[in-house]
C-alpha cells in the first residue's frame, strides 16, 4: 500500500463536532476501502489567506493515510462532492511520521535551533 497526506478544509459556520464527524465520514471510505488513517488531526478554526466560496475561516483537517489508490480517490470523489468541504489536497509521500505536524508543535520549534 501507498501512503499520502490529505488536508481538507470545511465551512466555517460548521460547529467543531460537525467537522469531525465530517472527519470520520471521510475516513470510513478510506478503511471501507482496505486502508487505515495512520494520523488524524483537527488544526482547528483557521483564518484563510482570501475569501473561498464566502468563508473567511476554516476547519482544518489533516489525514495521514496508509491505503490502496483506489481507496484513496473514492474517499477524494467524496469530498469533491460534500459541499461543506471548500477546498481539499492529497499527497503521496514517501514515509509517514508519527509526530504531531508542524501545525500543531506551533512555535515552539522554533525556538529551539
Amino acid at each position: 500500500m501507498a501512503f499520502y497526506e490529505t488536508t481538507f478544509i470545511a465551512r466555517q459556520d460548521l460547529s467543531q463536532q460537525a467537522a469531525d464527524k465530517l472527519a470520520d465520514d471521510m475516513a470510513k471510505f478510506v478503511t471501507a476501502g482496505g486502508g487505515k488513517i495512520v494520523k488524524k488531526e483537527y488544526w482547528g478554526l483557521r483564518n484563510l489567506a482570501y475569501l473561498i466560496k464566502k468563508n473567511r475561516k476554516g476547519h482544518y483537517v489533516h489525514f495521514a493515510i496508509d491505503a490502496p489508490s483506489p481507496a484513496v480517490k473514492e474517499m477524494e470523489r467524496n469530498i469533491r462532492y460534500n459541499e461543506d468541504i471548500i477546498r481539499s489536497l492529497t499527497v503521496r509521500v514517501d514515509a509517514l511520521s508519527k509526530e504531531p505536524s508542524p501545525i500543531l508543535r506551533g512555535s515552539r520549534d522554533s525556538n529551539e535551533e
